[in-house]
């Protein structure tokens, strides 16, 4: 069992031993979601694809840089509940290459892009793309004339 299953207080990385596992302290971050690299949208019908993805429960979009993911909040069914994996000696490749050394363990930070609603994506899509139809927004008002 894993220290966190006990109730044991979340170790900083920098005071691990040499031949510590963070995993041992772990919540199992990783193994809570999919993060998959999601083609750039360039157009209106790009952004009503990713609504639509957006309507269905847990999944989400986030760009790192100006690379987009599809991000899909989903916990691995190999994962117990001491959060140890139940087939690690069998464990995907994937898992196998994902190292402690550069994880998210004792990362806080947020996304500076991330859309979780349709409402949000179709706010950034009418900001950013001329949509077919009436736009919600209220038009932009005609300047007035300048008076010298």
């Amino acid at each position: 069992m894993s220290a966190v299953a006990f109730g044991t207080k979340q170790i900083k990385r920098e005071d691990l031993p040499k031949d510590g596992n963070l995993c041992e302290f772990c919540t199992a971050k990783c193994c809570h979601y999919i993060a998959v690299p999601y083609e750039t949208p360039d157009c209106f019908e790009d952004m009503e694809y990713i609504r639509w993805i957006v309507l269905h429960h847990n999944a989400t979009f986030f760009k790192d840089d100006e690379d987009w993911y599809l991000l899909v909040h989903t916990v691995c069914e190999k994962l117990q509940d001491d959060y140890r994996c139940g087939i690690y000696e069998r464990r995907p490749q994937i898992c196998r290459d994902y190292s402690f050394k550069n994880c998210e363990y004792d990362e806080d930070w947020t996304y500076d892009f991330y859309l979780e609603t349709h409402e949000q994506v179709w706010e950034y899509t009418e900001a950013c793309y001329k949509s077919k139809g009436k736009s919600i927004r209220s038009p932009k008002p005609d300047l007035l004339p300048v008076v010298a």
